[in-house]
């Protein structure tokens, strides 16, 4: 071959595998914390809790700033992430224990009956995230929490796009970080604990000074652990030609408060002396419950860390993207103090203003965003946006066909450039907690409540000038007001499921 002729067939085929490295779909490692809130990492503001390997990947990506959960808890925020439906057109809009099977919250019961155990099913035709990247040649895995689906029901994972799972069926057996039993798959593991039911508290002859009155609360099989482990063998042992998607949906921090000891012993040095949690506000005791809940999420953080590490082993980091965020606000129960730790960062931290509502400390969550190359490092990012925009942005980054969602793809974001196409609003409901809706429009929130009752009436913040939600400026500009009452009007459908309507919107 003439000298030149080889340059230029050197030349092109340089391109062509340029172009094609370019275009090899990432793997895409998606982490939600259970309860975390805004607040709650360094690279956030956290002042008490270290959390070096999340903020590392802040450092190395893109850090939202205005990004929102799907709901303020648990199964409905999970439903609008792997659907991208918000709760105006979602299946699941609450928290629903499918409780006309029986006693579905007798713990010793739904251990030993499947039937009992898990919530109601989303339906078979729904469209997850899962089944979209399986047919862009993905493998699909979940390790945590899944919540959206009974044993022997058509909502499993393994019947809703994800190739391998691990973890919890049930939210309610993640009450305890100790269980009997997770899943594999379709299949019950046992693990090496005793049956402790959530809720359980000391003995009437305990000492609660004694930290050996606490024992039962630490056995031998902790869960977080045992999905780590499921999580890096499945990195480990992926077939290697195919991209994958691994969903994980840690526990961590929702209480009970349960961590490895070292973790409690690391943040007592550092909290000092403190009063025992007597379990008085729901789930577990605790003898340190500062220094348990901060080494909680120092556990989480130190597992992105061992799964960042693995993924350098193998070759991999620099074509995965890893995207981090918590599926609603701090928690209030089991012994939490988010006013401690200041949980919900800018926003406020009572009851009323966290997990379980609409305002900002209930929704607002961190998100991180990173992928060597691509995202730039060291950015911040102001871009409003939900869980619902997750869906296409991960479908397109993967070459899949991108399904009609609520949601906008935040792929240009992502690369540092302005957003092709934004919401015009976004929007909540939550049948719970006395019903609620919420809209949020550019610098404007709008939020209902006590929505059972009857009442209708918006309250009107400028986020711009109070995040805090403090003052209620709808008599300044009943224009606003109506414009929020509309996108209300227009997002919600009536509920296919009676227990999520709000009869005063569903008559």
């Amino acid at each position: 071959m003439p000298l030149r002729y080889a340059v230029l067939f050197c030349f092109f085929l340089t391109i062509a595998c340029t172009k094609s490295r370019e275009q090899k779909p990432p793997n895409i490692l998606l982490i939600m914390a259970d309860d975390l809130g805004y607040g709650e990492l360094g690279s956030y503001g956290q002042q008490v809790i270290q959390t070096p390997h999340l903020d590392a990947l802040a450092r190395e990506g893109t850090r939202f700033t205005n990004f929102y959960a799907g709901s303020p808890v648990c199964a409905p925020s999970r439903y609008v992430l792997l659907t991208g439906r918000h709760t105006g057109h979602a299946f699941i809009r609450g928290n629903d224990e499918w409780t006309e099977r029986g006693d579905v919250w007798n713990y010793k019961a739904a251990i030993k009956n499947p039937e009992l155990e898990g919530q109601r099913p989303i339906p078979a035709s729904t469209l997850t995230m899962g089944e979209v990247l399986q047919s862009a040649g993905y493998q699909t895995a979940l390790v945590g929490k899944w919540g959206l689906g009974a044993p022997n029901t058509e909502g499993t994972p393994n019947r809703q796009g994800i190739d391998y799972f691990f973890g919890y069926n049930c939210q309610r057996q993640a009450h305890n970080l100790y269980p009997v039993h997770l899943w594999e798959n379709e299949l019950k593991v046992a693990l090496n604990n005793d049956t402790v039911p959530p809720g359980t508290k000391l003995t009437a002859e305990a000492n609660p000074y004694n930290p050996q009155a606490y024992d039962a609360f630490t056995q031998t099989d902790y869960a977080p652990q045992k999905m780590q482990e499921k999580a890096l063998e499945f990195i480990k042992n992926r077939d290697k030609e195919s991209p994958f998607l691994l969903y994980y949906a840690s526990p961590l921090p929702h209480v009970p408060l349960q961590v490895p000891q070292p973790y409690v012993e690391k943040y007592r040095d550092i909290i000092g002396e403190e009063e025992p949690y007597l379990g008085q506000n729901g789930y577990f005791p605790h003898p340190y419950p500062k220094a348990a809940y901060a080494g909680m999420i120092n556990y989480l953080d130190d597992q992105v860390g061992e799964l960042v590490a693995l993924l350098k082993q193998e070759g991999i980091y620099e074509n995965t993207l890893i995207i981090f965020t918590s599926d609603n606000g701090p928690t209030y129960a089991g012994g939490v103090d988010p006013e401690y730790f200041n949980s919900a960062g800018p926003f406020p931290n009572a009851y009323g203003r966290t997990k379980g509502f609409t305002y900002e400390g209930g929704i607002r969550v961190p998100l991180i965003a990173s992928w060597p190359g691509h995202i730039p490092s060291e950015s911040i990012s102001q871009h409003i946006g939900a869980f619902y925009d997750l869906l296409p942005t991960i479908s397109e980054l993967a070459g899949a066909v991108i399904p009609q969602t609520d949601g906008k793809s935040l792929v240009p974001v992502l690369y540092g450039k302005q957003a092709k196409n934004t919401h015009n609003f976004l929007y909540w409901e939550f049948p719970s907690y006395n019903g609620q809706q919420a809209v949020r429009m550019g610098r404007w929130k709008g939020i209902r409540k006590d929505m059972m009752e009857g009442n209708l009436a918006i309250e009107l913040y400028d986020l711009e000038n109070d995040p805090a939600e403090q003052h209620n400026l709808a008599n300044k500009h009943p224009d606003i007001v109506e414009r929020i009452r509309k996108a209300m009007e227009e997002a919600h459908e009536e509920p296919e499921i009676a227990k999520f309507k709000i009869p005063v919107l569903d008559k």
